[in-house]
């Protein structure tokens, strides 16, 4: 995949004084502005790297012929706000799955409640907030899977919500994989998102897919 999107970070007009209620963010937001909404602040996010942008619309293609496929609900790419209630926030990850289920958590303006799966791909900006403030966050709302990916250190983390409500990372098999338990056979070969190129989406999906 060569092209790629480059979002607005800087809107044209002054950011309103905390605190700012959730309608009032959303009245003032526009689908060019990438910023977040936690605890009645908004807080402006730094544009993805090429190399994020690209590893993000992999996973965004591969996911969503998968889960299409299986009529498993409807995957969402970065730019598509996910409100929390455990913690008052609108979150902007770089992708959501909403499974058939609760596909009335879906809004069009934003998600209305936790999805199932979040993936963030870790940047110097995000670091720590995508470790931090955010791991804990999805973990109180009740996410079943957090996928967190930091393409720098070639390190990728799975983490699964255990009985205890509490995240724990999903085991990768020994040749490389891990399956995810919320999307029925669903496997992801962990290599795949070090390789520069990435692979070809027909070629991965030619063996999720069948």
């Amino acid at each position: 995949m060569t092209g790629t999107l480059e979002p607005a970070v800087a809107p044209d007009r002054p950011v309103p004084p905390a605190p700012v209620s959730f309608e009032a963010f959303l009245a003032w937001a526009d689908e060019d502005t990438w910023a977040e909404w936690v605890d009645g602040e908004i807080l402006l996010i730094s544009p993805a790297s090429l190399d994020h942008q690209r590893l993000s619309a992999f996973l965004l293609v591969i996911t969503s012929l998968y889960v299409e496929s299986r009529q498993l609900g409807e995957i969402f790419g970065a730019g598509y706000l996910m409100r929390l209630s455990m913690r008052t926030s609108g979150r902007l990850p770089d992708l959501l799955f909403v499974s058939s289920e609760h596909l009335e958590r879906v809004r069009p303006m934003y998600l209305d409640g936790p999805a199932d799966l979040v993936v963030e791909i870790v940047s110097p900006e995000s670091d720590d907030r995508d470790r931090g403030e955010k791991f804990f966050e999805y973990e109180a709302a009740g996410i079943p899977e957090y996928w967190l990916i930091d393409a720098v250190r070639q390190e990728a983390w799975c983490f699964q919500l255990g009985t205890d409500a509490r995240y724990h990372p999903g085991p990768i098999e020994a040749d490389g994989t891990y399956h995810s338990t919320l999307l029925p056979e669903f496997w992801l070969r962990v290599a795949w998102l070090w390789q520069r190129p990435l692979p070809p989406v027909a070629e991965v999906t030619g063996l999720l897919v069948r």
